[in-house]
């Protein structure tokens, strides 16, 4: 099985989804950037499955989700404050999440992403 089969084709891609669950990170690591898009919106489908399969690894995702923090994109921002670094440890996230509420760009203020940012921070999340 080539995992980047496991990618999803469309917004309601279940068959996938189911698949992706029973995989180890180490299996689903080389496809991590493309999950990552599927939280572009949260209301697509299969876009809470792909948050919930991506949480418990975010630590180990920093570096990708940081290329997150640093584009235009104040709405997938938001999402991936909200569903997948509220727990984090990693000093690379908290870091950068520090910057986003004490430094917000135009796009997380408007989404609200900086709030979200400062929430984190101050343990308002979990």
């Amino acid at each position: 099985m080539d995992v980047k089969d496991l990618i999803p084709k469309h917004k309601d891609d279940q068959k996938v989804i189911a698949r992706l669950k029973r995989l180890s990170f180490e299996q689903i690591k080389p496809i991590v950037p493309e999950l990552l898009e599927w939280l572009q919106d949260m209301n697509w489908p299969i876009a809470r499955s792909v948050a919930d399969i991506l949480e418990p690894f975010a630590d180990r995702i920093a570096p990708e989700i940081i290329k997150i923090f640093k584009t235009n994109d104040g709405v997938w921002k938001m999402w991936v404050l909200r569903n997948l670094t509220r727990h984090t440890e990693s000093t690379l996230l908290l870091s950068e999440i520090e910057r986003i509420a004490k430094f917000p760009t135009r796009d997380e203020i408007e989404e609200e992403a900086n709030l979200e940012a400062i929430a984190i921070l101050n343990g308002e999340c979990k």
